[in-house]
């Protein structure tokens, strides 16, 4: 899981559709926002889901991670479906808006977790 997008990126190339392709491995990129697409609203339950789509092309998902919260946009990177994003994002769901690789990985980077 990339803090990112993956091919819901305007070349189909987003940051975690690019280290997929360098690494060879499957990615999945999760955002904030929404870089690229158009896409329905979103129910207000976690889990609900409605997807994002360049013109007739499905790139990703509009995901709610948390009821009543900022959805999330999760888009394939590299070998792997939407589909099988959309079911590893959610088995990492804990209690934030986040999926926990990618929550973990921006507190880390961010440097929260260092004491002074």
């Amino acid at each position: 899981m990339v803090d990112g997008q993956g091919i819901a990126h305007p070349r189909r190339l987003g940051v975690a559709a690019h280290l997929g392709l360098w690494l060879d491995l499957p990615t999945i990129g999760i955002a904030k926002s929404r870089l690229y697409g158009k896409h329905a609203e979103v129910g207000e339950q976690r889990g609900d889901w409605t997807p994002l789509y360049a013109g007739k092309e499905t790139i990703g998902a509009v995901l709610r991670s948390r009821a009543k919260v900022k959805p999330v946009f999760v888009s394939p990177g590299h070998r792997i479906t939407l589909e099988t994003s959309l079911t590893w994002v959610m088995q990492c769901l804990g209690r934030t808006k986040l999926p926990e690789p990618t929550r973990l990985a921006d507190r880390l980077a961010s440097r929260r977790d260092q004491r002074k």
